[in-house]
């Protein structure tokens, strides 16, 4: 098992800027051996954890991503039905003989889950934005999560081969139910502070000095304490960063004009948009160092 320090700097060598509440849970997570459920506003990193967690361990990423109507065929199994009506069509008057073969192996097709705990090595499980699935689906999970185990009527019982390292991922739009809760690990992934986020623009936009840096995180925690209808998550700070970068923008006091202009990078409504007068940016970018 690593500790905290050393999961934090196999993080930031697979690019992302880890706090040490987060590199906790993660040693958690490995040394307890559960799912780790990872609650946050869209845009935080959420799913980029679970990205890296799979650089560190160089380990095969599988994901499913949840949606309204999500249901256990499309997350575990399905059979392929063409190539079964075909092998019928091939046999046809032996229908008997042939019902073993088409409901074997050959013809069944791996969704996420069952892939993942048939892994010879185990991979990382993002089980992205569980809050879109429904209850049913989530009641399913749980027995997943529990025994690590599925049933296929016409195969029996599937046991997992190694045990997959589960992340799942919550933007609140639903309560979770407090028996998938239990069943994980918890932590809130907020926005990053202006130094960690300066370090993360630092490790992803190639081109950008400590200076700029510093300059466009201080001036995206400005933008967040607005009353916004969207925030700006990382992904768009990063944006943001490249497109200075990227139009020669070496201190962001020198060029109010393109600071300004640039903002479609963060402020992705017409209604924030709109807020932003060029007075509302240049009072902003006043408080920047």
């Amino acid at each position: 098992m690593q500790n905290r320090d050393e999961i934090a700097q196999a993080l930031a060598a697979c690019g992302y800027i880890a706090d040490g509440e987060l590199a906790t849970a993660l040693a958690l997570m490995q040394m307890l051996r559960r799912p780790l459920l990872l609650e946050g506003e869209a845009g935080v990193g959420k799913t980029e954890v679970a990205k890296a967690l799979a650089c560190v361990h160089t380990a095969e990423l599988i994901r499913l991503q949840c949606y309204e109507g999500l249901d256990q065929s499309a997350a575990l199994y399905e059979w392929n039905y063409q190539r079964q009506l075909l092998a019928i069509e091939a046999h046809r008057g032996h229908a008997d003989a042939i019902e073993d073969q088409i409901f074997s192996e050959k013809y069944l097709l791996e969704r996420p889950l069952l892939a993942a705990i048939r892994r010879a090595q185990p991979p990382v499980l993002l089980i992205d934005e569980i809050d879109r699935a429904d209850d049913e689906f989530e009641a399913f999970l749980l027995e997943l999560l529990s025994d690590f185990q599925v049933s296929i009527p016409e195969l029996g019982t599937i046991n997992a081969s190694t045990i997959p390292h589960v992340v799942l991922t919550s933007n609140g739009t639903r309560e979770l139910s407090d028996a998938l809760r239990r069943r994980c690990l918890y932590h809130y992934v907020d926005y990053p502070d202006v130094d960690r986020e300066a370090r993360i623009i630092l490790a992803k936009v190639d081109g950008a000095d400590a200076s700029l840096a510093l300059q466009i995180a201080r001036m995206v925690e400005s933008i967040r304490k607005e009353e916004l209808r969207k925030m700006p998550g990382v992904a768009e700070t990063l944006d943001w960063a490249a497109a200075l970068v990227g139009l020669d923008v070496r201190d962001m006091h020198d060029a109010p004009d393109v600071v300004h202009e640039t903002l479609m990078c963060l402020l992705k409504t017409h209604e924030d948009r709109a807020r932003f007068k060029p007075e509302v940016t240049a009072r902003l970018l006043g408080r920047v160092a």
